[in-house]
């Protein structure tokens, strides 16, 4: 299972901006070894995001994201204290789902 994902979810007023970083390796399919085998496409396709349970955001993705994606939005009405989770699956079938706490 890959690497936890690093959130912060920080309220100001009624915004809350939330930073992802997550741990990836995002191979694009396109590189080559060191023996000129292809490298196989390896990269985060469907990324969703949920405050207290309730979907906020849901993105597709492609090979063209770079290794370890950073992912920044603002949402409207989150307070101190409510839950963000951030769930992504690759194109292997491999997932991770994360979660913390608004301040």
């Amino acid at each position: 299972m890959a690497d936890p994902m690093r959130i912060r979810a920080q309220a100001a007023g009624d915004k809350t901006t939330v930073r992802v970083l997550m741990a990836h390796e995002m191979e694009t399919g396109q590189r080559k070894d060191a023996s000129g085998k292809v490298i196989p496409a390896w990269y985060i396709q469907h990324v969703e995001a949920q405050l207290n349970g309730k979907p906020i955001l849901t993105a597709q993705w492609g090979p063209a994201v770079s290794k370890n994606p950073f992912l920044q939005f603002v949402v409207k009405g989150a307070k101190a204290g409510d839950k963000i989770a951030i769930n992504w699956v690759d194109n292997r079938g491999e997932k991770r789902s994360d979660e913390a706490t608004v301040s």
